[in-house]
């Protein structure tokens, strides 16, 4: 018993130190588009763009590191790594959904560069 508890115990951490190894991205700031220049708002979608890029390698980390695991994995190991895909999946919305308002508040701001 004890052979086979270590066992598990091995098994866990090495999914979970696997885990680890996936690093989710730092958030990107995007500037209130009232008084944001256009420049800023180039250089925020340059930096959401770059963002997005590094959060898709992160959700492909992800799935790779479950697929890894195989069936066999923990079931607090599968249930870790789908909430941490769903959270990411919901911060790309969620920034996604910032920058496109911010460019909607800087139209109405400045209707003349429309």
């Amino acid at each position: 018993m004890k052979a086979f508890l270590s066992c598990c115990l091995v098994a866990a951490g090495a999914a979970g130190g696997a885990a680890a190894a996936c690093e989710n991205p730092p958030m990107v700031a995007v500037p209130d588009g009232k008084t944001a220049t256009m420049d800023q708002l180039l250089q925020a979608q340059a930096d959401v763009k770059t963002y997005m890029a590094s959060m898709e390698a992160y959700l492909a980390c992800l799935n790779e590191e479950l697929t890894s695991a195989g069936e066999d994995a923990p079931a607090e190991f599968k249930s870790l790594m789908v909430t941490r895909h769903n959270t990411a999946v919901s911060e790309m919305e969620a920034v996604a959904q910032a920058f496109n308002e911010q460019v909607r508040a800087y139209r109405e701001a400045n209707p003349s560069s429309n």
